[in-house]
């Protein structure tokens, strides 16, 4: 019996495996082969998405759809996950999980591929603007042309403008192929998680696990910084650069109708994501059982918070071949037995919260960065990808060394996590303080002669200035005044003439420049909106310092949380868990969370574009104020919610232990017993009887 006790202690040799010491002491290399290959497929479809993010003010304008609209097309991976999560997850454990893996990363690129092609089917993007037909000749143009007042109000659109047919542009049904791309992208991202965190789970030391998921899970969050990177770069780049004559293009890239080439970025991401399924093609469907994980039965913190049952037993292991029928038999008792945990529950309930606070947040805030502060979309996603994802990622990782080197329990881990989301929000406070006011719009946000507080209605873009000219609006060609005021066009300016083209385009005689100029000297405009404020200016570095600080704060319960989902489930039911998991917060906060933020957002538009056939198209001016309301007070309220079902989920938690370690303390009396009872059975036997009498086939002889 020594013999094998030892032998139980030192190595075991089944299968010709790795002796416990080598599997302790070292990492697999097929592990360390893995985990470099799930690093850069987290790294692959967090570009994508991030990248898919940072376009969404692209995609806004190059679509001419409102914001609603948008969240549709980002919740549509969210769609695609839905279609198959719970099938993989729970039979994928049983299948070999790396290829799946693969395949899933192929289906991820064809996808980001088909979001890209609109821009090879769709004509070229045309600009509505007062100095189009001039920009080819040295004529000076009026930009006011005398008509009567009647007219005027009626809304026609200008006479220097080239008239134009109705033509139906297949850009009305061209955001169906991003959106379908968008949910093949989300059917091939879904293996990806349950199946890879439970892979690493499944065959790395215990007091390692945290520590690598830890590490994937950073390397998913440095993703999105080359995601956000591209987006900035892309945004830079006019949408058909190398098909039109720069020249000619008279908007800046701080201008609300300027549109990037947002196309080159998804050809660049699907590309790396297709590179990521190669390395799973030639890892084994299973490694060496580490010695601590050879038994398959849960620990004690895991046994805490799922009923056992003797129908549930772990039947598969991932080196056996799989049963489908077998399995599809237990599907239903095993998700039953899972959704009986009320921990599991109450988890799932707050993340669900969380993450539609989170989405919603993520969604829109370099849009927040656009239209609150007056930064250009390239310089909100250089931001993003530069400052504050970063953070994230250094939260992320330094979540995952807490928890190693403080040897955090779930307990340990929950209080850590609500901690750290706790402090988080008070800081997040402090944005609500962080506004700028709204642009100084003529016959918008304030009057012809500069006084603030309108109503926000369109007919008061009609003033005695520009009431001779036959102004449409429905336009938004804004120029800047000398006084400081941005027009909606030069024809609602009342500017009389013009010089230059192009960019340089000057409009002079502005007689509604005067009403608001008391100098009455200069009454010239041009091209583009007056830049914001200087107190504006001061404020948005403290914007960006405590956003960093937030995020970095936020993410360092990340990892915690995650191993505490993960760590309170039997081994044979993590990958179902984690595709619950993922499956309820994609469907109850993926889809609905930008859905609903971008219809919010919506609310606040002072002036929207129109589209040529008619209906509204993208919104060209927000109320900054309202925006930040309504954005921020949806973030913070969702997460007020969520920190109260978390102080009933402690309080059910430590119920849970109280009560099992009663139960562990009266079982544990009960099979300390029966063991004193073998061993003096075994002695009396070793006494009395021979010892070859003493073994296991007496029984049947006497």
């Amino acid at each position: 019996m020594k013999k094998m006790d030892n032998t139980a202690k030192g190595s075991w040799t089944l299968d010709n495996k790795p002796t416990s010491s080598a599997v302790k002491n070292s990492c697999h290399p097929n592990l360390k082969l893995f985990l470099a290959a799930l690093s850069f497929a987290y790294f692959a479809k967090a570009l994508s998405g991030s990248y898919m993010k940072s376009t969404i003010t692209q995609l806004e304008r190059r679509f001419d759809i409102p914001s609603y609209l948008i969240g549709i097309i980002d919740g549509s991976f969210e769609i695609g996950n839905l279609l198959v999560i719970a099938f993989v997850s729970y039979f994928g454990a049983k299948l070999h999980r790396p290829k799946i893996i693969a395949i899933g990363c192929i289906l991820m690129s064809f996808g980001t591929f088909l979001i890209a092609m609109p821009h090879f089917i769709i004509g070229r993007y045309k600009i509505e603007t007062s100095v189009r037909s001039s920009l080819n000749s040295t004529n000076n143009l009026s930009p006011c042309p005398e008509s009567s007042p009647e007219s005027t109000r009626a809304g026609d659109r200008p006479s220097m403008l080239p008239s134009r047919g109705c033509e139906r542009e297949s850009s009305v049904s061209m955001w169906i192929y991003v959106f379908l791309g968008n949910v093949l992208r989300g059917i091939g991202e879904t293996p990806v998680q349950p199946l890879g965190i439970s892979y690493i789970d499944d065959y790395a030391q215990s007091e390692n696990a945290a520590l690598y998921i830890g590490c994937v899970q950073t390397i998913s969050v440095i993703g999105p910084v080359f995601g956000y990177l591209l987006g900035s770069l892309c945004a830079k780049i006019y949408v058909d650069i190398g098909y039109v004559d720069m020249e000619t293009v008279t908007i800046t890239p701080g201008d609300a109708r300027w549109v990037g080439a947002w196309w080159l970025g998804y050809l660049i991401a699907g590309t790396i994501t297709l590179m990521s399924a190669v390395p799973f093609w030639f890892l084994p469907k299973s490694l060496p059982m580490p010695v601590d994980k050879h038994d398959t039965s849960c620990t004690p913190e895991q046994a805490r918070f799922i009923k056992d049952s003797p129908t549930l037993e772990h039947k598969f292991r991932p080196e056996e071949p799989a049963n489908l029928h077998q399995m599809a038999k237990e599907f239903v008792p095993t998700l039953k037995n899972l959704l009986g945990n009320p921990v599991y529950i109450i988890y799932l309930s707050v993340t669900i919260i969380q993450f539609n606070s989170l989405i919603g947040m993520v969604t829109y805030k370099p849009k927040y960065i656009e239209q609150h502060y007056g930064q250009s979309a390239s310089k909100a996603n250089f931001l993003m990808g530069m400052i504050n994802i970063p953070a994230v990622a250094l939260g992320m990782f330094s979540g995952g060394v807490v928890m190693k080197k403080y040897k955090l329990g779930i307990m340990g881990a929950a209080k850590f996590a609500f901690g750290t989301s706790l402090l988080g929000y008070f800081l997040s406070l402090f944005f609500l303080a962080m506004g700028c006011e709204n642009s100084k719009v003529a016959g918008i946000t304030v009057s012809y002669t500069g006084v603030e507080g309108l109503s926000h209605q369109e007919p008061s873009l009609f003033s005695d200035c520009n009431s001779g000219c036959l102004c449409s609006r429905r336009e938004w060609d804004p120029v800047c005044g000398a006084n400081g005021i941005t027009y909606v066009s030069p024809c609602l300016a009342g500017c009389i003439s013009s010089t230059g083209s192009g960019r340089n385009t000057v409009f002079d005689n502005c007689r509604c420049v005067a009403l608001a100029d008391t100098h009455h000297g200069n009454l010239t405009a041009t091209l583009g909106q007056c830049p914001r404020r200087d107190s504006c200016d001061r404020i948005f570095p403290y914007f960006l310092a405590l956003s960093v600080l937030s995020s970095f704060i936020i993410s360092l319960g990340g990892t915690p949380g995650f191993v505490l989902l993960v760590r309170c489930i039997k081994p044979e039911l993590k990958s179902l868990a984690l595709g619950i998991h993922t499956l309820a917060t994609r469907t109850l906060a993926g889809i609905p969370a930008p859905i609903y933020f971008g219809a919010i957002i919506d609310t606040t538009c002072l002036k929207w574009a129109y589209k040529m056939c008619g209906g509204r198209g993208a919104c060209r001016l927000y109320n900054t104020s309202a925006y930040r309301i309504v954005y921020l007070g949806l973030t913070l309220g969702l997460r007020t919610v969520s920190f109260f079902l978390c102080i009933s989920g402690f309080a059910l938690l430590k119920r849970h232990i109280k009560r099992e370690e009663k139960y562990a303390l009266t079982n544990g009396s009960v099979e300390l017993e029966s063991l004193r009872k073998e061993e003096n059975s075994s002695i009396h036997c070793e006494q009395f009887l021979s010892a070859s009498d003493c073994n296991p086939d007496r029984e049947t002889r006497l």
